[in-house]
């Protein structure tokens, strides 16, 4: 089956015999056993829940993964997949990840005595030179906010010859987009919050795998963590995934319209979007990805009083997260990348006038519209 077709039939079916198109929400937090030495699949919500395992089934099919596991939030996802490392172990990470991940990673993984180091470029590292400790790389491609890509191929063709664990947050593409694990790496981790949800009425995260061994050991942690997505969310989350593939092709069509009315209109800087020719990772994304997604960012032109232009849009709404059937923009160094230190912000270029676009699926052309009211009221004509 082709995608579409999977994103609204996969899963487990009704085997009640009311036989609705859709599993029921099973609230139950226990389930009753046959007997002392007959357990069911189901004993306790927090191991294991039908109405999660219909979403957590319907994920794994439609990334081509034979193991998907539902969490409460994308960090949650995110804690999970780094309780495999253990004290001594050393992790890379791509500098220019969401802030959650780099509090997480700067906050808590050396409390456990794990060792972190930021890659600014892991295209351009000579792999030959990571450190023996290395035991795990994460990597965030495209990357937020300034949309790197990374070489997914090259990096897991390394990382299998050296037993290292690479896993990708896949957030901004889904795997309608993007299939990690067809390109080698071993984990994909996700904010559901954002395109599977799709509605910005839920938080959610997963997991996704093909490893025998690594599932038990997440699945362990999973039932122990106990950050697992409630019912009725996951009720929602398979309900958004229904429409995933046209909202999507929605999200980047619109995207597609508004980069080429800011690269036309000589406003920016600078943009960054994996999808526009001429930008470092084009190739790359090309390659590796069926689409670019509908998360942009700029470099506003110094000419422009930022805050006028945020305040002037009524459109669009000046809010954290993506993903949802809302245009949303934000400001990074103040908003999802606040946990980062002044010194690495400069670095990275996470500079006071780069603004963060996650497109929509409103009417392009009134988002047009919506941008150039704004940006002549700041510039004061």
């Amino acid at each position: 089956m082709k995608y579409e077709t999977k994103a609204i039939h996969s899963g487990l079916s009704d085997d009640h015999t009311i036989h609705g198109v859709n599993v029921p929400i099973h609230v139950s937090s226990t389930f009753i056993q046959k007997g002392l030495d007959e357990f069911g699949e189901y004993v306790y919500s927090r191991g294991s829940n039908p109405t999660r395992k219909n979403v957590e089934t319907i994920v794994a099919d439609l990334e081509g993964a034979t193991y998907g596991f539902a969490t409460a939030t994308g960090m949650a996802a995110i804690s999970l997949v780094f309780g495999l490392f253990k004290s001594g172990d050393k992790v890379l990470v791509n500098s220019n990840v969401y802030g959650g991940t780099y509090r997480y990673v700067s906050d808590i993984l050396p409390t456990h005595g794990i060792e972190y180091e930021m890659v600014s470029d892991l295209n351009k590292l000579d792999l030959n030179t990571i450190d023996k400790d290395v035991k795990g790389i994460f990597v965030e491609t495209p990357s937020n906010p300034l949309l790197d890509v990374t070489d997914l191929r090259r990096l897991a063709e390394f990382t299998k010859k050296n037993d290292i664990l690479l896993i990708v947050d896949n957030t901004f593409l889904t795997s309608y987009f993007q299939k990690p694990l067809d390109l080698g790496v071993d984990i994909v981790v996700y904010s559901a919050t954002k395109y599977y949800g799709g509605h910005s009425d839920l938080l959610a995260g997963l997991v996704v795998l093909n490893d025998d061994a690594l599932n038990e050991r997440l699945k362990f942690l999973h039932n122990t963590y106990g950050g697992v997505l409630n019912p009725f969310d996951s009720f929602l989350l398979a309900r958004g995934i229904k429409t995933l593939p046209l909202r999507l092709e929605k999200h980047q069509e619109n995207t597609e319209k508004l980069i080429e009315f800011i690269d036309k209109a000589d406003i920016a800087e600078a943009i960054y979007y994996p999808g526009l020719k001429g930008n470092e990772g084009y190739e790359i994304q090309r390659n590796q990805a069926t689409g670019s997604g509908a998360v942009f960012s700029i470099r506003l032109k110094k000419e422009y009083d930022i805050k006028k232009f945020i305040n002037s849009l009524e459109i669009f709404a000046l809010a954290v997260s993506l993903g949802g059937v809302e245009s949303l923009l934000c400001h990074p160094a103040t908003m999802t990348h606040e946990s980062y230190p002044k010194e690495l912000l400069d670095k990275l270029g996470i500079a006071d006038n780069l603004i963060r676009f996650a497109i929509g699926i409103e009417d392009a052309q009134d988002l047009i519209d919506d941008l150039k009211q704004a940006l002549d009221k700041a510039k004061g004509r």
